[in-house]
């Protein structure tokens, strides 16, 4: 009996060993230092991004996710983050050197990302966001642990601009948002073409072309409610948060293409403000730089979304 019992707990012995170096070999790492996915049983109704003293909430509120508590974030932005954090995956270590090379000794200061389930932290670690690969970042479990690059399958992109603490980046990226109900009048004004410019006028749900007097009469009105009707949604495309603030002051300093404004029936007021995009490659004929009143900010915005505005006055005529 005695045999028996001892060849038994050497079987145990083994079986235990065994399991042991096949979880050592799935996780190399130690999954401490390296599990850095959120569980999928797991619902993620919170997250929350801190930088030097900065901090940023996005909250699931019913079907709705908050930005801070208040205002609705933008769905492509939580869905993209949402993704990273479900299927984030190391693609290779980062040495001690090249950390102390690439992040210590150009400080750069790492963002602190905590997931929440109702209220309990279910994960939590730093981005580190660097130049030095084509992932454009480093993440470590914690400042003590061993560093990583991470990436996420089937995505080629940087995914630490998930992590982004400027709330601009988080609201929905629209420039007008007005029913024709809404609106009391529009003025659009052609740089370059003075005579192309007009203004439109809302007198009791019947709107009026104003202009020279030349062209005050024989619109036709079925073409101008089809404008006024373009203003219920127009998006940008993206921020230009990779402009810095001379290069962004001296865009402004330009002569605009194009300036649109809308005035709402409740005082609410929009000025977009178009110049063009010059790069290496001569002008962009897809995108504009973009600016309203409310923002400081330039975003950028493709023709696609705002041709449908850029009109010139005698498209109303049928000339």
């Amino acid at each position: 009996m005695n045999k028996i019992l001892i060849r038994i707990i050497i079987l145990v012995v083994i079986a235990f060993l065994v399991v042991v170096i096949l979880l050592k070999v799935r996780s190399p790492f130690g999954r401490n230092n390296s599990s850095f996915a959120s569980e999928q049983e797991k619902e993620i109704t919170g997250i929350e991004l801190s930088q030097d003293g900065k901090k940023l909430s996005l909250s699931k509120s019913g079907d709705t996710w908050l930005l801070n508590g208040k205002t609705e974030v933008r769905k492509s932005g939580v869905n993209f983050i949402l993704r990273v954090l479900g299927e984030i995956k190391i693609k290779s270590p980062v040495s001690a050197e090249l950390f102390n090379t690439e992040i210590t000794d150009k400080k750069i200061s790492p963002v602190k990302v905590k997931v929440y389930e109702r209220g309990k932290v279910i994960k939590s670690f730093f981005v580190y966001k660097t130049g030095s690969n084509i992932y454009g970042n480093v993440m470590k479990i914690r400042e003590s642990s061993k560093p990583f690059i991470v990436y996420v399958p089937g995505y080629e992109g940087d995914i630490g601009s998930a992590f982004i603490l400027n709330e601009l980046f988080w609201q929905p990226y629209t420039v007008f948002n007005y029913l024709p109900s809404e609106i009391a009048a529009v003025n659009f004004e052609n740089m370059s073409d003075s005579l192309a410019s007009f203004s439109i006028i809302n007198r009791k749900q019947h709107f009026l072309i104003t202009g020279d007097e030349a062209n005050k009469t024989g619109w036709d009105s079925s073409l101008v409610y089809r404008y006024i009707s373009y203003f219920a949604w127009v998006p940008f495309e993206s921020w230009a948060f990779g402009i810095n603030e001379a290069d962004q002051e001296n865009i402004e300093q330009q002569r605009p293409l194009y300036r649109i404004s809308v005035v709402g029936t409740h005082d609410k007021k929009t000025v977009l403000t178009l110049w063009g995009i010059t790069n290496e490659n001569g002008t962009d004929s897809d995108r504009l730089y973009g600016k309203t009143g409310e923002r400081d900010q330039l975003f950028i915005i493709r023709y696609f979304d705002i041709d449908p505005l850029i009109k010139k006055r005698e498209y109303f005529f049928g000339r």
